[in-house]
């Protein structure tokens, strides 16, 4: 794996408040070694490891998209929304921002099935073929169209599993990252210092709950992505 430089400050990540971990009785052991002090009852996260681990997972994603990889961002909290969707658009990266149904990755064939669905009756919308519906119908295959694009939209152009997944919140999207283990998907996570360290392949110790924190990690992430996806259309 290539080592580059990503411009990682520690300044940057303590106004970002990243380094702000859970209040110490919600801590899980195993992020000991990403721990760095207490302070008013709440662990701080020790920043070199986060700048550390950042770094290795942004060469990792370059790497990768550097070979025309794909990608698939998971991040279904509410208020974090926007923020994975507008990232996977510009990283033209897939992207789950609402809810992980189970057996996504491990169901594939149903999951494409429900893709192609969903493909179908976007393509039969856009040629008016609605408009020769009883009203009825249209009624509910609008209601139909409108669950696919809140719940599959981000994935709808995805025809194979994705070759890395990164996931903003390890405890909300726990399900996605067993999925990813038993299919041998490597997987990024953030991991507050309530999480298990050893789920994901590059664990990347930071604050999950504040988006400035996210955004920052994530910003970087994109970044990578998206000079790597350069590269590889440079060599084509």
């Amino acid at each position: 794996m290539t080592r580059r430089y990503w411009n990682i400050n520690l300044k940057e990540m303590i106004e970002a408040g990243v380094h702000f971990g859970h209040g110490i009785k919600k801590w899980n052991p195993k992020m000991a070694p990403y721990i760095s002090a207490k302070r008013k009852g709440t662990h701080i996260t020790n920043l070199a490891r986060t700048a550390r681990f950042l770094s290795e997972a942004c060469d990792l994603v370059f790497d990768a998209a550097s070979q025309g990889k794909s990608f698939l961002i998971v991040g279904t909290k509410k208020r974090a929304a926007d923020l994975v969707a507008s990232a996977a658009i510009r990283a033209r990266c897939h992207y789950v921002n609402k809810k992980w149904f189970s057996g996504m990755l491990t169901n594939w064939s149903i999951t494409k099935t429900r893709l192609s669905q969903f493909r179908d009756l976007r393509a039969e919308e856009k040629m008016g073929k609605f408009h020769h519906l009883p009203k009825r119908d249209v009624a509910i295959l609008k209601r139909k169209l409108s669950t696919l694009q809140r719940y599959l939209g981000g994935i709808k152009y995805m025809t194979r599993l994705p070759d890395i997944v990164i996931v903003l919140d390890q405890q909300k999207e726990y399900i996605a990252l067993r999925e990813c283990a038993i299919l041998g998907i490597p997987t990024i996570s953030l991991v507050d210092t309530n999480c298990d360290p050893d789920l994901a392949n590059i664990s990347i110790p930071a604050n999950d709950d504040t988006m400035t924190s996210i955004r920052l990690i994530l910003n970087k992430l994109v970044f990578a992505i998206c000079e790597g996806r350069s590269l590889y259309i440079r060599n084509r």
